[in-house]
């Protein structure tokens, strides 16, 4: 479960719900791919919450952002923790903009930087989320102007509650705003088996299968930072 993503099941839009692509998205004037010297691994940074790092028996190496580095050939760098959100600080204390100023900022600039959350600013005014989330895409790219960025807007297993489309929305707003790639993976059916016993978090089954649907979005969506 833990392996690699297979090519042929990311490379189209497959029926089957946990290989869909995501929805086309993509903001209009967003930027051109990323191009990667060649005879190097593209560097991919992401930002998140406990759905990105990993939580309960599932490790940050099986991620699915890690599924997706390993189908894809990335050298991957996580950020984040868990609890955290775009204004939510959680129990560490460090929002999503806090993160990528400790612990990603400081480095070359990748090839591609993926923004990943919205789950844990419940409560939270939209406009607020959205304000939160275009400061840190400025900043991003004040830190590095070549390098494509990608926002993923929040992760849910099952049922998603309303709140979790209003931020959603001001998400896919402040990446319009950005001119970056958007992606929406809610409202998504899993399938069985992806749903740790506390009923939020991905088995480490979910993972494989959010990093099936991240590849498979990815090239949807035009995102290519391969060698």
């Amino acid at each position: 479960m833990g392996g690699a993503v297979p090519v042929s099941e990311a490379a189209v839009r497959p029926a089957t719900p946990d290989h869909q692509a995501a929805p086309s998205r993509t903001v209009p004037g967003a930027e051109a791919p990323g191009v990667t010297p060649a005879g190097r691994a593209p560097v991919v940074m992401i930002i998140g919450d406990s759905f990105t790092v990993g939580s309960g028996p599932v490790t940050r190496w099986q991620s699915y952002a890690a599924q997706a580095a390993r189908e894809l050939d990335w050298q991957l760098i996580t950020a984040g923790a868990g609890g955290t959100g775009f204004v939510n600080p959680g129990r560490v204390d460090r929002t999503f903009e806090d993160s990528f100023a400790d612990e990603l900022a400081w480095r070359p600039a990748p090839d591609l930087l993926i923004v990943s959350g919205g789950h844990n600013d419940r409560g939270t005014p939209p406009g607020e989320v959205h304000e939160a989330a275009a400061r840190l895409l400025d900043m991003a790219r004040g830190h590095w102007p070549a390098t494509r960025v990608l926002v993923i807007g929040p992760l849910w297993m099952g049922a998603a509650p309303p709140w979790a489309y209003d931020v959603r929305d001001a998400l896919e707003h402040a990446a319009g705003e950005a001119g970056v790639t958007f992606l929406d993976p809610l409202g998504r059916d899993w399938g069985p088996g992806t749903t740790l016993p506390d009923g939020v978090h991905p088995t480490l089954e979910g993972h494989v299968h959010i990093g099936r649907w991240l590849v498979a979005a990815l090239r949807e969506n035009g995102v290519h930072v391969a060698p």
